[in-house]
């Protein structure tokens, strides 16, 4: 009993930093919105885009309809997620929920739509980002995509869209065309920021090179770029030589190093590069230099 209680213990203290960096992120979220996008009629997307609708149509409070929206949907996630989940989600979105209201009465920064979508939709991506990559979750809009996936035919992705594209088309009515415009590239460019910030910078790339100095070309990889690579065994079907395949994974500021490697080994060879969306061990960490010289 002591040891469960010990080890409860240690596992709350490992995850502090965690809703530390998560009440960080819905700060930036909650900001961005209140005093970049929703003072210029920007909406996010999502179950806060339609909070904000039912916020403008109705009244109210903002903060009260963002928490309550997202409230069924944070328990169906955590028969999905897990409990942790669930204690980082509701937590999030407490904290999210709370700010807005904080928020409210802070002066807009700009009243320039221009600056408002470009720094209120950085400011938000970073934020959901920052949420997202320590586990947290302030909108349930994914969840709810998660569970259309597995009964239809769409992803994910596509699941997110359409709803956005609804939310978007919802907005021309109340907000005005232009308005709605501007909050749809207010949301590609929160989308690719959350990419990135939850990614990381170092995302990683697969890599197919199709040559005949594999050896030549592995040994470079490794020397210059510390990266292991795997070889396979394989045939030209017009050519019927035989050929060898090399598998490796990079990260995205590595690759035009490897297009010189390449270049400079065998200029005849094939290359083919596909995203990675999450590496598992230790082949994407660099070797220490004085293991690579060897």
């Amino acid at each position: 009993m002591k040891k469960k209680k010990e080890s409860l213990f240690k596992t709350i203290i490992k995850q502090i930093p965690s809703f530390i960096c998560i009440a960080i992120g819905a700060t930036m979220a909650a900001g961005a919105l209140e005093i970049f996008l929703i003072p210029n009629s920007i909406i996010d997307g999502g179950l806060t885009g339609i909070s904000i609708i039912l916020n403008k149509v109705f009244g109210g409070s903002l903060s009260l309809f963002v928490f309550f929206l997202n409230l069924p949907f944070l328990f169906i996630g955590y028969k999905q997620l897990g409990l942790k989940f669930l204690f980082k989600a509701i937590f999030g979105i407490v904290i999210f929920s709370v700010l807005l209201e904080v928020f409210h009465g802070v002066p807009e920064v700009t009243d320039d739509i221009i600056l408002a979508f470009i720094y209120g939709g950085l400011l938000l991506g970073v934020g959901v980002g920052i949420v997202i990559k320590f586990g947290g979750c302030l909108d349930g809009t994914e969840i709810i995509a998660i569970l259309l996936s597995k009964k239809t035919n769409f992803s994910v992705g596509q699941v997110v869209l359409f709803i956005n594209v609804f939310i978007y088309g919802t907005a021309c009515f109340v907000f005005g065309p232009d308005r709605a415009l501007y909050s749809l590239l207010t949301y590609f460019v929160t989308f690719k920021i959350i990419d990135i910030v939850s990614e990381g910078m170092d995302q990683a790339k697969a890599i197919y090179i199709i040559t005949d100095k594999g050896e030549e070309i592995s040994n470079l990889i490794f020397k210059q770029l510390g990266r292991t690579v795997t070889t396979i065994e394989g045939k030209g079907m017009v050519s019927g030589s035989e050929k060898v395949i090399l598998y490796t994974v990079i990260t995205r500021l590595e690759l035009s190093e490897l297009r010189e490697i390449v270049k400079l080994a065998d200029t005849s060879s094939f290359v083919a590069v596909s995203d990675v969306s999450e590496v598992i061990g230790t082949h994407i960490k660099k070797k220490p230099i004085e293991q690579k010289v060897k």
